[in-house]
């Protein structure tokens, strides 16, 4: 069965709404009185810190070589499976014939990718990374599924001490 409760009575002056009223008008004058916080999206951009997990990209290293060996694990280990990689190989003419594989197609979409960060935790060659960009658009789907020359534009060079090029 259900339980009633009744409502207190209210007062003459509660009847006035004059209360309420005034302590809506206060509070917003005493916010009319803060400094501004509102940022103008265009012309002030949002800084975030260096932890910041942005959009995956791709980087090559200091000589603008390909750092990824296609192994794969990004593509595995992605739960909404938003990166696709098809292996391809290196010629045996080319001087770093040494290393195994090289992507022949890479793509990253980016309407699936949840910004999780395990691809590039998992990348063994440190060949994937989350940028701190944050502003991704296009006009249509097509436009948001970026592939390997795209995320190597926005990814650009890297630095580290993971190289694949090494004479083994």
């Amino acid at each position: 069965m259900a339980k009633v409760i009744e409502r207190p009575k209210l007062t003459w002056y509660e009847h006035l709404y004059l209360p309420a009223v005034a302590q809506g008008l206060a509070m917003t004058f005493r916010e009319m009185f803060k400094p501004n916080i509102t940022m103008q999206y265009p012309e002030e951009r949002q800084v975030f810190y260096d932890d910041y997990r942005g959009a995956p990209v791709l980087v090559k290293d200091e000589l603008g070589r390909e750092k990824c060996v296609s192994c794969q694990l990004c593509e595995f280990i992605c739960p909404p499976k938003a990166i696709v990689i098809e292996p391809g190989e290196i010629p045996h003419d080319d001087p770093d014939n040494h290393v195994e594989k090289a992507p022949r197609e890479f793509f990253i979409d980016m309407l699936r990718c949840i910004y999780c960060g395990m691809c590039e935790e998992i990348c063994p060659e440190e060949a994937i990374f989350m940028s701190s960009e944050y502003e991704l658009n296009g006009t249509n789907r097509a436009e948001l599924i970026h592939n390997k020359a795209k995320l190597y534009e926005r990814g650009g060079k890297r630095v580290d001490s993971i190289r694949k090029w090494k004479d083994k």
